[in-house]
């Protein structure tokens, strides 16, 4: 583990080099309420699995990285990815990673590619967002409430140095009513790369119909439905999500 400080913030990143020489590395980006350790032993299955090397960091806010500022904007995904990501790859020397995003970390993946105009080779999307479903408002709702009566936040307090603030940063932007008008198909239309998109039949936060307008607005759309999933494929259907990004990489130019 290590820290990178990236536009005034101390962010922990961990790298694991195993991969061969001349391939694209994998930089994966967590969900909303993820981070490094999050991961647990993900990043290196990934790594050992694709013969490339895999970056994982925990983004402002979460982890052991620095606090971010709240409450956050309705354009946060597009500031991860449009100043934060570039960034850290350029602190990184990252040239033309193959980005591989869960959920929030999904969307900030394909703001990227689509606005970004820094190289990318792929894209690996794990329950992405491109809209605002009423099925994410009530189970981020749903959320708010098992915060205030369970031990969620003893869980999360396992993961974030801060699991408050992580935890708020991710749940009030969400349940904004700004934050109903969230759109990046414009994005997603940009997006010049292949993708794979895998989304759970049954995920609690969203429908099918996030990777289907990806594939309806991209030329290079693989989808891959995972029965028996809900919103985390690389925990519920690990060794499916493996497979399926290791036949993704190995196609890319």
């Amino acid at each position: 583990m290590a820290f990178v400080d990236v536009g005034g913030a101390r962010l922990e990143v961990d790298r694991i080099g195993v991969g061969r020489s001349g391939a694209a590395p994998i930089v994966m980006l967590h969900e909303g309420l993820g981070s490094v350790a999050m991961w647990k032993d993900f990043p290196h299955r990934v790594a050992h699995a694709t013969a490339r090397d895999v970056v994982v960091y925990s983004r402002a806010g979460y982890g052991h990285s620095s606090p971010a500022a709240l409450p956050r904007r309705v354009t946060y995904m597009h500031d991860e990815a449009l100043v934060v990501l570039p960034a850290l790859l350029d602190t990184l020397d990252i040239r033309r990673p193959v980005l591989f995003g869960h959920s929030d970390g999904g969307s900030i993946a394909l703001i990227h590619a689509g606005r970004s105009g820094r190289p990318v080779a792929g894209l690996a999307l794990m329950a992405p967002h491109v809209i605002v479903e009423d099925l994410s408002i009530s189970s981020i709702a749903a959320a708010k409430v098992a915060w205030a009566t369970t031990d969620l936040r003893g869980r999360l307090a396992r993961y974030h140095d801060d699991a408050d603030a992580a935890f708020r940063g991710w749940n009030d932007i969400w349940l904004h009513p700004d934050f109903r008008a969230w759109n990046i198909e414009d994005c997603a239309a940009a997006v010049a790369v292949p993708v794979l998109a895998i989304q759970g039949e049954d995920d609690e936060y969203g429908t099918m119909d996030q990777v289907e307008r990806i594939a309806r607005l991209s030329s290079d759309v693989e989808i891959v439905r995972l029965a028996d999933c809900r919103h985390s494929p690389h925990r519920d259907q690990s060794e499916a999500v493996l497979g399926h990004l290791v036949r993704f990489v190995d196609r890319l130019p």
